[in-house]
């Protein structure tokens, strides 16, 4: 079997139906340790905001958590979405966590406000939004930098830190930045796997060096589903599929039980789209996961995979990460 890139893992802190969300936070910290065990390289977090289900609203927070309870993983954000922050503030806020834990922190970068557009206005500084991107990710970039005299603003603690920043997207224009800014790329091919060939391939055509990457790096995310037979992965898997069919619907993203059948619970039209959302999945055992990640990797270019493992149970989701281990072995 060919060398397979390093995995590592992107965590939205969903929570169960019913469950707490301290419950959850722990379930978390025990799945970024399991993580750990098995050498996965990161363990990402992922704003977002106004979503009944999901806990990573205040991701620096969680990053600081998830890094104490650790020892040796890069922790980070998957990302932060910069459109809802100063950028002093993520600089700040990430120079800290440098701080503390070194060489283990990651700021990966989004343009979305990681909610709808109510909530949006709620966070965003006024006037500012998504078209404000370069100019933010270039402060961040000066701010995480070594000192300048004369420096006006500075980010205290964050000066010369220089935490490694990555931009994340689900379409061509964070590949085009990232590639233009020598930056290390991640395409979030969980929930938008439209885009991702050309996406990477224009990253990887269109890269210039920069002083924090000599050479293009590029990251695919994608959903897994891991079991030891095929029938247990694929009844898993209506757990994901009835939180997609959620997110479509307007409705609340708890995580609820997986189920028998899913007929009756989607019309045919939903049923597409669940699927089409889901299009990179890997899914059964580990047979079937080596199988399609031979397929996946023959297709690409790519120097990293990050899974999401959407699975309700927290003792068989950790499971998951043995089985996905067992692929790179």
């Amino acid at each position: 079997m060919p060398q397979r890139p390093p995995y590592s893992l992107l965590e939205l802190a969903s929570v169960r139906e019913g469950d707490s969300v301290g419950t959850t936070l722990a379930n978390s910290v025990a799945y970024a340790r399991h993580a750990e065990q098995h050498g996965f390289q990161r363990f990402w977090l992922a704003e977002h905001h106004n979503m009944e289900g999901i806990s990573s609203s205040a991701t620096s927070v969680l990053i600081g958590h998830i890094a104490g309870q650790t020892e040796r993983i890069r922790v980070g954000s998957g990302g932060v979405m910069l459109p809802n922050h100063p950028p002093l503030v993520i600089a700040e806020q990430f120079g800290t966590l440098e701080s503390l834990y070194p060489g283990r922190i990651d700021l990966g970068l989004g343009r979305a406000p990681g909610t709808d557009p109510v909530t949006a206005r709620a966070l965003r500084r006024d006037g500012l939004g998504a078209e404000q991107f370069p100019e933010d990710v270039a402060r961040l970039q000066e701010l995480l930098g070594p000192l300048r005299p004369g420096q006006p603003v500075k980010a205290i603690p964050g000066a010369g830190t220089e935490v490694p920043i990555w931009l994340l997207g689900s379409s061509l224009y964070s590949a085009q930045l990232a590639a233009m800014r020598g930056l290390p790329y991640a395409f979030a091919g969980h929930f938008a796997p439209r885009l991702y060939r050309e996406a990477l391939k224009v990253y990887r055509d269109h890269f210039q060096p920069s002083a924090q990457l000599d050479a293009p790096y590029a990251m695919l995310a994608v959903p897994a589903i891991a079991a030891d037979t095929p029938e247990e992965a694929e009844f898993l898997a209506t757990t994901s599929h009835q939180r997609i069919l959620s997110l479509f619907r307007g409705q609340p993203l708890w995580m609820k039980p997986p189920v028998e059948s899913m007929a009756g619970l989607w019309n045919a039209g939903e049923q597409a789209s669940v699927q089409d959302f889901l299009a990179l999945q890997l899914l059964g055992d580990t047979a079937a996961l080596n199988r399609q990640l031979d397929a996946l990797l023959a297709d690409i270019e790519v120097d990293e995979l990050m899974f999401t493992v959407d699975i309700y149970d927290p003792a068989k989701r950790r499971h998951a990460l043995d089985l996905l281990a067992q692929t790179q072995a």
